[in-house]
Formats: structure tokens, C-alpha cells, sequence
């Protein structure tokens, strides 16, 4: 439910909040306060068109928040999913600047509007002339008729079984695709190709020899001379360097170690000299070795790039597919024999739900019939039309309500009826029928006593109460029959303060209540004579 609405520099408001309970929450007050100013924010912090103008004068930007309580609503908790209201609280918010630029926000992390929209649709369903609301968009009026007779799970199961036949289907034009490409050729031409490079054995340092074997000679020989030949090679020197030492180290024992360390690089030298001198014997060219060898190491690049690194796993990824193409025309076959098997459920199930909504129909329509003659509305007649339409996830009915507002008229959708009043009381009555079905966090109307009054209009007041067992409702109301039902009464009040004029909101109290149903009563002098009627309309809905 809407627990909290916060509004800033909105309209005529300044700033004001509003904590709505639980039950009928009745919002009263003078033509021109701004009472439907409450109305048009909700409508805005859930997706509503933002407009400029919407922003008080002077002010930089206008901004509306609404807390919604999900505590008690697992339905909405389930359809947001875990990241949303992990408390069980959800916020969202939106900004309006005087320029036009809007800003979403939900739960605090920048959105967009679409998806504000999307996050608010079944929190609050609005009544009022200007808007459409769910049970105006024929889109659900299937889902109240299933309610309504008791088809939830008949529903749920028949959607079940048209995914589960929707993925068979796409099974079959998998394979037949499959089929049709021929993948087969492609695919020996690829292992063979796969096969070939995998046969390669390329050695990258001998690549790297071959390529400088010129090089390599003319560096490795010169070291190779400078390590042993001559003289004044590396190896003399040393040589002569350890002799003297290890005459020395016969004079002074402590020479000793050193003379042994320099006898081991002298050693040392004399391999490494050798290991050279072989290495440049044995460097050959060998022009068509390196072409071979660049070639293959050319072929894996381009394989590697075209497959992966993983050749080995490409080369058994293919062969396994092409295996399976092997024995594709019995795949198809099956499939095709599944798709069969679960159509058949799919057009038995449409038909038992197709019957059960049309036997159901007509009982709807006479409840709602009914509500409406007790709203003030007896000349009017609704209907349910249950009309063929393509099978789909959700049979192969439409469903769409209309209404007669009028004796000798032909009933017509209710998005197309004209006046609001009758509009809002056509939805109280279809709400109130359905009550304990909708999916609706809370149910917000606004104009529905425009043009009654009376006994009709305590009618309103109590089917609202009613509705309110099953979902919180909130009330914009200019009737103090409707108001006395309020279980939560808010007057909306406009003040003048210096050059500008302010609107504000306050929760009435039990003497301020019956000061506030009196005015509605009795104008703006209130007398003794109203204040007694105030009160015993309160007393009178208390016994009810």
C-alpha cells in the first residue's frame, strides 16, 4: 500500500506529506484547495507525462515521493524481485524542473521513466476522468474474468503448456534449419583442415635459427675465438692468471680457495669455448626446411585466429556436431512427433477454459450490473464479451467489459465512456465486485461523486468502505455522506500567505471531523444544526 507521499514545490503545494492507513483514507476540502493535487503527484511519481508548468512559481524544480509498504503484498514482492524493497519498503521518486527536465529514481538509484512506470503499475490503480487505469485497458479484463471464476491455476497451467510448446517448436525450426544449411560438407572441410594443422610440428626457436643462421655464425664463432683462440684469448688468461695463484697459494695456505674458485671458472671457460665451437660446426642453412616450417607456422596463426587457441577443442566441438547431423532426420521426427503430442494439450486446455469463461461471463456481468443500479446508475446495463482470438500464452479468448450508461444504447468498452463521474462509479462497482481479486496495491478515486448525492451517495461511501477491506483505498471527495465513511479524513487547505498562496494537508482529528463534515453540510457558516447532522452521519456509519 501507499504508506507516505511527500511533495515539494508542486502546483500550488510548498511542501506538505501525507501517511496514509490502512482502510478508506478520505481526502475533503474547499473547490480550488488543491485536493486533486494529490492525485496528479501520485500520477507522476508513477510515470505519469511531466509538464513544466507543473513546477510552483518561483521554484527551481518540483520533486514527489512515495513510499509504498510491500510487507503484506508478496505478489508485488514477487513481481520486483529481490533487489527491490529488501526491507519490504519501496521508494520511488521524481523530479520535474522548471526548464522540463524530469529525473526517476527507485529505491534511491537513478531510473528511467518507462521503468518507474513499469515498477508502479498494480501499486496504485487511479480513477479519474482524465487517466486511463487497469480495468479500463482491456489488456485486464481476461485476467478478472479468471478470477472471478475461479480459473488462476487453470490459467497458469494452460500458459505452462504453450511455453513448453512454443520451445518444442523452436526445437523442430532449429533442426530444420540445420537441415536445411547442409552443414555437413562445411563441417568435414573444417576437421580436415583442423586434422592437418594439428599433424604440424612447428619448433618456433629452430624458425628463429634458420632465419639467422649468417648472424648466429659470425656472433657465436667471435665469441668462440675470444674464449680460446690465441694468446690473448679469455682461456690463456685465465690459465695463466690460476697458475700464478696456486703457486702463490703454496707460500700462503689461505690463497688456497681462491686458487680453486679460478681453477673452476677456468674449467668452465674451456666447456663453454668447446660447446661454441661445436654449435657453429653444426649451424647449416636450409632454405626449403624454413619455408616449410614459416608456412605451418603461418597456417596455425590463421587457424588460432578463425577458431580459438584451442584447436584440439574446436576440432572436437565439430566432430561432435557433425555426428548429430548424422542422425538428424530421426531428431526431427521426434520433435515433430512432441510438438504434436503437446498441441493436442494446448487445444484441450484452450477449449475447457474458453467454456468455464463464457459460462462465467454473463454471471460477472449481472454482479457488476447490479452494483452499478445501487451506485445511482440503474439504467445502466454491463457486459462481458468473450470473443474467439488467436491462441495464445493466455488461451485463444479476448475479453474486454462494456458498458450501457443509458437504457436503448448498445454497450460499448468502458475507456470509451464519455463522463468521468460515471466512469469512476462504473469502476467502483466492477472493483467492488472483484474486491478480494484484483491485483491492485491500493485504489485511488477521484471524481466518483460528481453528479450524485443522497442515498447514492452513502451507497458509494460504503462500497468503498468494502473495498477497502481488501486493499487500502484513497478518496477524493466533495460529499460529506462519502467522508463520513473515512476510516483516515484528510482536509487539503489553501491559505494566502504574503503574495503567495500555499496549500496544505492535515490528518482531522474526531472533533475536527465532524467541524469539516459540517461545512460540507452546511456551507461556510456552521451552526449547531449542522454540527448535530455531522455527527450523527458519523454515528449512523458506525452502525453500519
Amino acid at each position: 500500500m501507499l504508506s507516505l507521499l511527500r511533495i515539494r514545490q508542486f502546483a500550488i503545494v510548498e511542501e506538505l506529506e501525507v501517511a496514509f492507513g490502512p482502510g478508506l483514507n478520505v481526502v475533503t476540502g474547499e473547490t480550488g484547495a488543491g485536493k486533486s493535487i494529490l492525485v496528479d503527484a501520485l500520477q507522476l511519481v508513477l510515470g505519469a507525462r511531466a509538464r513544466p508548468e507543473m513546477v510552483r512559481t518561483g521554484a527551481e524544480r518540483a520533486d514527489i515521493e512515495a513510499i509504498f509498504d510491500l510487507r503484506q503484498n508478496p505478489t508485488a514482492r514477487a513481481r520486483l524481485g529481490e533487489e527491490l524493497a529488501p526491507d519490504g519498503e519501496l521508494l520511488l521518486r521524481r523530479t520535474v524542473e522548471a526548464s522540463g527536465r524530469t529525473r526517476a529514481y527507485v529505491d534511491g538509484r537513478l531510473s528511467t521513466v518507462s521503468e518507474l512506470a513499469r515498477i508502479g503499475a498494480g501499486l496504485c490503480d487511479i480513477s479519474s476522468q482524465h487517466e486511463h487505469h487497469s480495468l479500463v485497458d482491456a489488456g485486464s479484463h481476461l485476467s478478472y474474468l479468471d478470477a472471478y471464476a475461479g480459473l488462476a491455476t487453470d490459467a497458469a497451467e494452460f500458459r505452462s503448456a504453450w511455453e513448453e510448446l512454443i520451445a518444442a517448436r523452436s526445437r523442430v525450426e532449429a533442426l530444420m534449419a540445420a537441415l536445411r544449411e547442409d552443414r555437413s560438407d562445411w563441417l568435414r572441410f573444417q576437421l580436415a583442415e583442423l586434422e592437418r594443422v594439428l599433424e604440424l610440428d612447428v619448433d618456433d626457436a629452430e624458425v628463429q635459427r634458420l632465419r639467422n643462421v649468417h648472424e648466429l655464425s659470425g656472433l657465436v664463432g667471435a665469441a668462440e675465438g675470444r674464449l680460446h683462440s690465441g694468446e690473448a684469448s679469455a682461456t690463456e688468461r685465465v690459465a695463466r692468471v690460476s697458475a700464478d695463484l696456486a703457486a702463490a697459494a703454496r707460500l700462503d695456505p689461505t690463497l688456497g680457495v681462491l686458487a680453486e674458485r679460478l681453477a673452476t671458472v677456468e674449467t668452465e671457460l674451456a666447456d663453454v669455448a668447446h660447446e661454441l665451437g661445436r654449435y657453429v660446426r653444426g649451424l647449416r642453412a636450409d632454405p626449403a626446411r624454413l619455408a616449410r616450417l614459416e608456412d605451418a607456422a603461418h597456417e596455425l596463426r590463421r587457424l588460432r585466429r578463425k577458431h580459438g587457441e584451442d584447436l584440439t577443442a574446436a576440432h572436437a566441438e565439430r566432430a561432435k556436431e557433425l555426428a548429430a547431423l548424422a542422425d538428424i532426420g530421426n531428431s526431427i521426427l521426434d520433435a515433430e512427433a512432441e510438438v504434436g503430442r503437446l498441441q493436442e494439450g494446448v487445444a484441450r486446455r484452450s477449449t475447457a477454459l474458453s467454456a468455464r469463461r463464457r459460462a462465467s461471463a454473463s454471471q460477472l456481468a449481472g454482479a457488476i450490473t447490479e452494483e452499478l443500479a445501487s451506485l445511482g446508475m440503474g439504467e445502466a446495463r454491463v457486459a462481458v464479451e468473450v470473443a474467439e482470438a488467436g491462441q495464445g500464452p493466455r488461451g485463444a479468448d479476448h475479453v474486454e467489459f462494456l458498458i450501457a450508461t443509458n437504457r436503448g444504447e448498445e454497450p460499448r468498452p468502458l475507456r470509451k465512456v464519455a463522463s468521468g463521474g460515471e466512469l469512476s462509479r462504473a469502476l467502483l462497482a466492477v472493483k467492488r465486485v472483484l474486491a478480494a481479486l484484483g491485483p491492485a496495491g491500493m485504489y485511488v478515486f477521484d471524481e466518483v461523486d460528481t453528479g450524485v448525492g443522497g442515498a447514492v451517495a452513502e451507497a458509494i461511501g460504503q462500497k468503498l468502505r468494502d473495498v477497502s477491506k481488501y486493499h487500502p483505498v484513497v478518496c477524493v471527495t466533495h460529499l460529506p455522506q462519502i467522508a463520513a465513511f473515512g476510516q483516515q479524513h484528510f482536509h487539503v487547505r489553501k491559505q494566502v500567505v504574503g503574495e503567495r498562496t500555499r496549500s496544505s494537508v492535515v490528518l482531522l482529528g474526531p472533533e475536527e471531523r465532524v467541524e469539516e463534515l459540517a461545512r460540507m453540510l452546511g456551507g461556510a457558516r456552521v451552526g449547531a444544526a449542522a454540527r448535530a447532522a455531522a455527527a450523527e452521519l458519523l454515528a449512523g456509519v458506525e452502525r453500519t
